[in-house]
């Protein structure tokens, strides 16, 4: 997995989070807490999950083939929808069902110091991995707010990385809330509803993450930079005089399809025309470095043929927006 792909945030978290399971797990077996044994699960599943997302990166890394000629890049997509699953799953439902039971059956907390200490000590271990997917992220992130990074970045590791450990705080705070209103009222049904209020904060983490990551499973073109800057090079040699229609596609995060009709000069001789095509796949390359397949089909361009629009057939979907300015 590329250094974008932030296998130093997932793995952080992993450490982090196996840690986590492993001393809520016993905090629930001497305390009885049920907001224990949800958070245990919690981080149980968020250990699995960063487990999927490096085994995604590793599996996305294998050459092309006459089956999957583009090559694997995607896997990285389809595993990080499967964390969104597993979180829901996992850790969201089985905290609504804990949650649940508590409140339809409380009772007392033994042991308080044992969730109250975990629950620290998991809040300082989740803020250092929290931290780290920050500083990996705002190396990428640039001038875009993090709601803007969330639902535009093409490598799905960090955005799911940072939601994972956002939610994991919140949850750890919503548990020790919850512990300690058990503990200050003698009413086991507050662990309940903190558990409860658990269950719904991965649900709802888990559906943003399957939203943004089935997005990039069904193909999404290049940022309005990275297009311009491909169409910059295009056009910046003499013979292509303009784009007639231009799509691109993420391949992987790290892998760009660029398909483009050009219109060329209609008096340039064919060995002129596939030089300026060379050319111009050249310029594209170097604008922008994940742009690995290209494919420039030549034309003349035609206000007349213009004029009729894209054609509903020939594009999958319907007509996609043509760029801007042409």
């Amino acid at each position: 997995m590329s250094a974008s792909g932030g296998t130093k945030a997932i793995v952080a978290a992993l450490a982090a989070n196996l840690a986590i399971a492993v001393s809520k797990f016993v905090a629930f077996l001497f305390s009885g807490s049920s907001s224990m044994l949800a958070e245990s699960v919690h981080s149980l599943a968020d250990s699995g999950n960063q487990a999927l997302l490096l085994l995604g990166g590793k599996r996305a890394q294998r050459a092309a083939t006459p089956q999957h000629p583009f090559g694997y890049g995607r896997e990285r997509y389809i595993y990080a929808f499967l964390v969104s699953i597993v979180l829901f799953s996992v850790g969201g439902m089985f905290a609504l069902y804990e949650g649940y039971e508590k409140i339809k059956h409380p009772h007392e907390l033994e042991h308080w110091y044992w969730p109250v200490g975990v629950l620290v000590f998991a809040i300082i271990a989740e803020s250092f991995s929290f931290r780290t997917a920050i500083k990996e992220s705002n190396a990428l992130r640039g001038k875009q707010s993090w709601t803007e990074f969330v639902r535009r970045a093409k490598a799905p590791e960090l955005p799911v990385v940072l939601l994972e450990d956002l939610g994991a705080l919140v949850g750890l705070v919503l548990a020790l809330g919850g512990v300690g209103f058990a503990l200050l009222t003698g009413n086991g049904v507050w662990d309940g509803i903190g558990t409860l209020c658990i269950g719904v904060l991965l649900i709802l983490i888990a559906l943003v993450l399957a939203a943004e990551t089935k997005s990039l499973l069904l193909g999404e073109s290049a940022g309005t930079e990275a297009v311009e800057k491909i169409e910059t090079a295009i056009v910046a040699g003499d013979t292509v005089t303009g784009i007639i229609h231009m799509r691109t596609l993420h391949l992987g995060p790290e892998e760009l399809l660029v398909a483009a009709k050009i219109a060329v000069r209609h008096d340039g001789t064919a060995t002129e025309i596939a030089a300026a095509i060379d050319a111009a796949e050249g310029r594209i390359r170097e604008a922008v470095p994940i742009a690995r397949v290209i494919y420039l089909e030549p034309d003349i361009y035609s206000e007349t043929e213009a004029a009729k629009g894209a054609d509903r057939e020939a594009t999958p979907g319907g007509p996609a927006t043509s760029p801007a300015g042409h």
